[in-house]
């Protein structure tokens, strides 16, 4: 399964790795590299449900639950 936010639905980047140096000459000898997202998994508790819900959420959305509260954001989420 793949790291995504449950919050937020940020995922997993492909890029590439540029020097300074490299960009100069037009040349690339650096390959792909991953860029992962900061996820973890989080016990909330909603009141408004009396309830803990189980989440896989990037730093990011904590912020946004912290802010908005549980059950808005999981609401507007599609997870309640």
């Amino acid at each position: 399964m793949a790291k995504q936010c449950d919050i937020t639905g940020k995922k997993t980047q492909i890029g590439r790795r540029y020097s300074n140096r490299t960009r100069a000459t037009q040349f690339n000898p650096c390959g792909k590299v991953k860029r992962q997202p900061n996820i973890q998994k989080k016990r909330v508790f909603v009141a408004e449900l009396d309830k803990n819900v189980s989440i896989k959420v990037s730093a990011k959305g904590l912020r946004t639950i912290a802010k908005n509260g549980a059950y808005n954001t999981l609401k507007a989420a599609g997870i309640i």
